[in-house]
C-alpha cells in the first residue's frame, strides 16, 4: 500500500528521533552524568517505528531492556524521556525509571522491563483485557533473539493460543543475545519464528532494515490479529549498531563487521534511498527533518540536564498505585 507524502515524512522523522537520541545518549553517556545500564537500539528504528505506525493509543506494547526506539515510536515524549534517563522529577515516571524502565500508560506504553522475556507474559495479560473489552485492540511484546530462549516466552505464547489472546509476539533478530550469537545459542539457528509457530499460531518474516518490510508485514498481522484469529507472531531480521551495553568493547564483532552493517544495512539509508529513488519525496525533505530533529534532541538534553532531581522523601511517593 502506497503511503501518503505525510505518512512517509512521518516514519521518517520518527526513525531519525530514535537514531538521534541513541546517538546523542552514547556521546552523554561518557561525561557521567547518567546513571545505570543504557542498551541503545541504532540500527533497529525500522522495525519500532514499522509496528507502532499502526497502533493508537489503545493499543498497547510492552518493551525489553533495549526499550528507547519503542517508547518514542509508540509516542512518548522526548523531553519527558530524556529527563527520566537523567534522573529528574520531571521524567516520565519522575526519575524512578531511568533507562530500562520507562513506561507511559497513557500511550499504551505499558514499560521496558530489565529481565529478558519478562514482557511477554505482561502483553499477554494485556491482550486478554483487550479480547475481554471486545473493541479489536492487540497487545504485543517486543522481544530479541535472547528472549526467544526464554522460558517465560514459551509460557506466553502457550497462554495465548489456549485463550485465543490478540497477542503480537515481535522477535527482533539483531544476531547477537547480549555477547552471544545466535547461531550458536538458538536451537532453530537464525529461524526464531518456527518456535512460535510450534506452539499453534501463525508467523510472518520480515526485513527489519526495511521500514516498508516491516509496515507491510504488520499490516497483515495485525488485520489478522484483529479480526479475531488469536495470537500471532513476526520475526525481523536486523542489526544492532552498538554493543549489547554501552561500554561493551564487542570482541565478539567479526572484523569490519559494524563497518560493513553501517554501510549496507542502515534502515535511515535505505529509507532515502527508497523514497528519493521512487521521487516520492527528495533529500531536502529529509535534510529539513534532519536539521529538526536535532535541535529537538538539543533542546531535550539542556532541559534534562536543568531538571529539577528528586528530593529523599520522594522515595517514598508512588510506591502503590491508587484506583
Amino acid at each position: 500500500m502506497q503511503l501518503s507524502r505525510d505518512a512517509l515524512l512521518r516514519a521518517y522523522r520518527q526513525m531519525k528521533v530514535i537514531r538521534e537520541f541513541e546517538e546523542r545518549l552514547h556521546t552523554e553517556i561518557q561525561t557521567g552524568e547518567i546513571a545505570g545500564f543504557t542498551h541503545l537500539y541504532c540500527g533497529q528504528e525500522a522495525v519500532a517505528v514499522g509496528v507502532c505506525e499502526h497502533l493508537s493509543n489503545d493499543d498497547k506494547i510492552v518493551s525489553t531492556h533495549r526499550g528507547h526506539g519503542h517508547c518514542l515510536a509508540k509516542g512518548c515524549d522526548v523531553n519527558g524521556m530524556m529527563a527520566e534517563i537523567w534522573g529528574s522529577r520531571e521524567g516520565l515516571c519522575k526519575g524512578k525509571g531511568g533507562s530500562m524502565h520507562i513506561a507511559d500508560i497513557d500511550q499504551g506504553m505499558l514499560g521496558a522491563n530489565g529481565i529478558v522475556g519478562a514482557g511477554a507474559p505482561i502483553a499477554v495479560g494485556a491482550a486478554l483485557a483487550a479480547k475481554l473489552n471486545g473493541e479489536g485492540k492487540v497487545s504485543i511484546a517486543f522481544s530479541g533473539d535472547g528472549a526467544c530462549n526464554q522460558g517465560t516466552t514459551f509460557e506466553a505464547m502457550n497462554l495465548a493460543v489456549v485463550t485465543q489472546a490478540p497477542c503480537i509476539f515481535v522477535f527482533e533478530n539483531n544476531h547477537y543475545s547480549e555477547h552471544t550469537g545466535v547461531d550458536y545459542a538458538v536451537g532453530t539457528a537464525r529461524d526464531i519464528a518456527s518456535r512460535a509457530e510450534a506452539f499453534g499460531m501463525k508467523v510472518w518474516r520480515g526485513d527489519g532494515t526495511d521500514f516498508f518490510s516491516v509496515h507491510d508485514t504488520m499490516r497483515e498481522v495485525l488485520e489478522y490479529v484483529r479480526a479475531g484469529n488469536g495470537p500471532a507472531a513476526v520475526e525481523f531480521d536486523t542489526e544492532r549498531f552498538f554493543g549489547h551495553f554501552e561500554g561493551d568493547p564487542q570482541r565478539y564483532r567479526g572484523p569490519g563487521e559494524l563497518d560493513r552493517i553501517r554501510e549496507t544495512r542502515d534502515c535511515l539509508k535505505i529509507f532515502r534511498a527508497s523514497v528519493t529513488g521512487a521521487k516520492l519525496l527528495d533529500h531536502a525533505d529529509l535534510d529539513a527533518l534532519d536539521a529538526e530533529v536535532l535541535k529537538a534532541i538539543d533542546d531535550a538534553v539542556d532541559k534534562a540536564r536543568a531538571a529539577d532531581r528528586p528530593t529523599p522523601e520522594d522515595v517514598l511517593a508512588d510506591v502503590y498505585i491508587a484506583y
